[in-house]
C-alpha cells in the first residue's frame, strides 16, 4: 500500500505542476495579450494624443492630463470586460450623441488651433505662455476623452468582445489598462524630449497646424460616418 502511495504521490505532484504552469502561461498570455490591443488601438494620431502631446510640451498639468487619460480608458476597459459594450450596442443613441457633439468640440478647438499658428509668434517658453487652470484643463482633457465615439467603440465593444475569447478576462483587462497607462504616461512625459526643437516659433506654428488638421479630419469622420 505505502509503495503504491509512493508511486501515485510524484505523479500527481507532477500533474499539478504542469497545470500550474499551464494557468499561468495562460494568465500571462491573457496579459501580454490585453496589453499589445490597448496599446495598438491607442498608437494611432488622434485629437486626444495631439493634446497630451501638446500639455507634455508645454510642461503644464501633465500629470493631471495623463491620470484623467489613462483612468477614463481603464474604466471604459474594465467596463467593457465586463459585458457593458452591450449597451451602445442596444442603445445607438449614445454613439450618436457622442458623435455630433464631439465634431463640434473638435471643430471649435481645431479651429482654435489655426487661429494660434496664424497670429501668435510664440517658441516654447512654459514661463510665457498662457497657462489655463486646471479645471479648464481637465474639463478640456474630459471632453477629448468623453465626447470621442471612437473609444466606446474601441473599448466597450471591441476590446470587451475580445477580452470573451480568454478564460482569464482580469489578466486580460489589467494587461489593457497598463497599455493605455504606458502610452499616456510615456507620451505625456516623454513629450519634454522635443522642447528645444519647440523653442524655435516655427516649430509651434507648424504643431498648431497639425492639430488643427488632426482636429478637422476627425471632425469630419465623425459627421461623415466614416470608420477612423
Amino acid at each position: 500500500m505505502r509503495h503504491s502511495i509512493a508511486q501515485i504521490v510524484p505523479t500527481v505532484a507532477a500533474a499539478y505542476t504542469r497545470a500550474l504552469f499551464t494557468i499561468e502561461r495562460l494568465r500571462m498570455t491573457a496579459l501580454i495579450a490585453g496589453f499589445t490591443l490597448s496599446l495598438s488601438l491607442i498608437l494611432a494620431i488622434g485629437a486626444q494624443n495631439a493634446f497630451v502631446l501638446k500639455q507634455g510640451l508645454k510642461r503644464q498639468y501633465v500629470l493631471l492630463v495623463t491620470s484623467i487619460c489613462a483612468l477614463s480608458d481603464a474604466l471604459l476597459i474594465v467596463a467593457g470586460v465586463a459585458g457593458f459594450g452591450a449597451l451602445v450596442t442596444q442603445f445607438p443613441s449614445i454613439e450618436i450623441v457622442a458623435r455630433y457633439a464631439g465634431a463640434t468640440f473638435l471643430l471649435v478647438y481645431g479651429t482654435r488651433s489655426f487661429i494660434s499658428a496664424r497670429s501668435q509668434q510664440h517658441g516654447l517658453d512654459p514661463a510665457g505662455n498662457t497657462i489655463h487652470s486646471a479645471w479648464q484643463t481637465a474639463l478640456t482633457c474630459l471632453a477629448f476623452t468623453w465626447l470621442n465615439p471612437h473609444v466606446y467603440l474601441d473599448t466597450l465593444v471591441f476590446i470587451g468582445s475580445v477580452s470573451t475569447q480568454y478564460e482569464d478576462k482580469l489578466m486580460f483587462a489589467l494587461g489593457a489598462c497598463a497599455g493605455s497607462l504606458v502610452f499616456f504616461y510615456g507620451l505625456g512625459y516623454g513629450a519634454r524630449l522635443l522642447t528645444p526643437i519647440f523653442h524655435q516659433p516655427i516649430s509651434w506654428q507648424i504643431l498648431e497646424i497639425f492639430i488643427g488638421i488632426v482636429m478637422y479630419s476627425i471632425a469630419a469622420t465623425l459627421l461623415l460616418g466614416l470608420p477612423l
